[in-house]
């Protein structure tokens, strides 16, 4: 069983950068799914999250009308697409897959890491110019 997510990189203020998150050994269909970040000398923060089965999903404010997160099933794979990027968006993301995690718990709630079952290596996110 494993998460990978990929797609990180160096990217300018306001440029775009797309995420995927990978599961290998199990269906990411069946599960909910966070998207963190941890950007260096701070928390762990969530950013973006999917139900499974109405697919409804939830931002953090610091990230909303910005960034989106999406499924494709037959891929097995969730993406996270990052426009607007700026300075402060720059960490660590990495994605997570639980069961039991339920959107009307609301954004507390599915952003407490420890729910999760799966946790993927991240992928480094800069931006700057």
């Amino acid at each position: 069983v494993q998460l990978q997510a990929s797609g990180g990189g160096l990217v300018q203020p306001g440029g775009s950068l797309r995420l995927s998150c990978t599961a290998s050994g199990f269906s990411l269909g069946e599960y909910a799914i966070g998207w963190f970040r941890q950007a260096p000398g701070k928390e762990r923060e969530g950013v973006s999250y999917s139900s499974v089965g109405d697919r409804r999903t939830l931002s953090a404010n610091s990230v909303k009308g910005r960034f989106t997160i999406s499924r494709d099933n037959a891929k097995n794979t969730v993406y996270l697409q990052m426009n607007s990027l700026k300075p402060e968006d720059t960490a660590v993301y990495y994605c997570a897959a639980g069961r039991g995690i339920f959107f009307d718990g609301g954004l507390d709630y599915v952003f407490r890491s420890e729910l999760y079952d799966y946790r993927g290596q991240g992928t480094l996110v800069t931006v700057s110019s």
